[in-house]
């Protein structure tokens, strides 16, 4: 069943197109991820559904019932959705119980009611023994539990959270995606959820809208996203992706840097450029010369190594100049000038869309 439908949204400011024609439909209990970078139409795509802005063409419907269209906009408070800022926004003058409380008592429900309520989602997020607290006393990611203690509490039908992980550390941000996730799992609100961090979306949504542009560019379950890229910006955004520029052979094969790479993906038009996608630990670091004119390896020097505990990042400058980057095991200790062979097996050298 689909709860929320998103059908040929656009936003513009001026003549500038924030979100371009984007189609989108959630079944009921998904959490999608709105991924990409600055400025691609993540955010103004979720103030949109929350009603804070007009689309200036499509729809929103949710259940089937129209949200939003350019001439009328149901108000956020009339949704049954709830939403999570980058910024917390609790009120440091309430204790945590108040602050989860509070849109129940806007709700004038009965005050045993509120107190049962707020003592069992406290006991959900792990904020039970901290009810009597004040915000100035918790620490950040204890603040971001509040704040999602608060938008479930008021049991909405969708759930919208804006990068709310961005202000906390490393550590943090880590703990919190699972708890995000382990809290869906329990409560399976339809979520939508907006992040740059490509970790954040693998982490915690079933679907990932890759974003560019104010267009979605690529939908699909993470593993397919990163397996499976359809174009040079979701290959490069998506992780460790390196994207060779070369010319193809014939459907399958490709000429690059001296040497001939077969390919995945679509099939391939003899004498047209192509992009082809491989990721960096999915290379291999050969020492020895191939058999004379075994495909998919490609000669080249080490320009740079860096060693990351578990891995090494390396730099590898090909013949034509063309530089990969490659992760390795930490025991493969390569000097810079050091003259090596790459493997780069078929199967992970995919061909992407043309542009």
């Amino acid at each position: 069943m689909i709860k929320l439908s998103l059908k040929n949204l656009s936003r513009t400011f001026g003549a500038f197109k924030a979100v371009d024609d984007v189609s989108l439909d959630l079944a009921d209990g998904e959490f999608v991820s709105l991924l990409g970078p600055s400025g691609c139409g993540k955010t103004t795509t979720l103030r949109m559904i929350a009603g804070f802005i007009p689309p200036s063409a499509g729809t929103i419907e949710m259940n089937g019932r129209a949200l939003s269209n350019p001439a009328s906009v149901v108000p956020p408070e009339k949704r049954q959705m709830s939403m999570i800022f980058q910024s917390y926004a609790i009120w440091p003058n309430m204790t945590v119980a108040e602050n989860v409380g509070f849109g129940l008592g806007v709700r004038k429900l009965p005050r045993a009611e509120i107190e049962a309520r707020v003592k069992r989602i406290l006991d959900v997020v792990h904020l039970g023994a901290l009810a009597g607290r004040y915000p100035s006393e918790l620490s950040g990611g204890q603040q971001q539990r509040v704040s999602l203690a608060r938008a479930l509490v008021v049991e909405p039908e969708t759930l919208l959270l804006d990068e709310p992980l961005s202000n906390l550390d490393a550590n943090l941000r880590e703990e919190m995606r699972f708890e995000i996730r382990r809290l869906h799992d329990q409560y399976r609100y339809t979520t939508v959820y907006v992040t740059h961090d490509q970790a954040e979306a693998m982490t915690t949504a079933d679907l990932i809208a890759v974003m560019n542009k104010g267009k979605v560019e690529q939908l699909g379950p993470p593993e397919e996203i990163y397996a499976r890229p359809r174009s040079e910006f979701v290959a490069r955004f998506i992780g460790g992706s390196n994207v060779l520029a070369a010319r193809a052979i014939d459907d399958s094969r490709i000429s690059v840097a001296g040497g001939v790479l077969r390919t995945i993906g679509r099939p391939l038009v003899a004498n047209r450029p192509v992009a082809v996608s491989v990721r960096q630990h999915e290379i291999g670091i050969v020492l020895e010369s191939p058999p004379s004119g075994a495909e998919n390896h490609l000669h080249g020097k080490v320009t740079r190594q860096v060693f990351l505990g578990s891995t090494r990042d390396y730099t590898v400058a090909l013949d034509d100049g063309t530089e990969l980057r490659v992760t390795a095991p930490p025991g493969q200790n390569l000097a810079a000038g050091r003259s090596v062979w790459l493997h780069l097996p078929a199967e992970q050298c995919r061909a992407l869309a043309e542009e």
